[in-house]
């Protein structure tokens, strides 16, 4: 499950609007916002996407994106 907070403030850290994000990883707007709320999961290639887009590191990743 993803940590919603923890990738909402990583996004506003980094500047990107989540237009841009969406349109780098080839997804809709729509479907990042479903996907960051959980309602829909990342797949492991948009995992990595975002992490590159983002500068995150491997723990920041893990705590974002494999949170318990």
């Amino acid at each position: 499950m993803t940590d919603t907070m923890a990738l909402r403030h990583a996004i506003e850290k980094s500047g990107l609007k989540y237009g841009r994000i969406a349109a780098e990883m080839g997804i809709s707007s729509y479907t990042l916002q479903k996907k960051i709320d959980n309602v829909v999961e990342f797949k492991a290639s948009e995992i990595a996407k975002l992490s590159s887009l983002l500068s995150l590191g491997d723990t920041e990743r893990s705590s974002i994106f494999f949170a318990q």
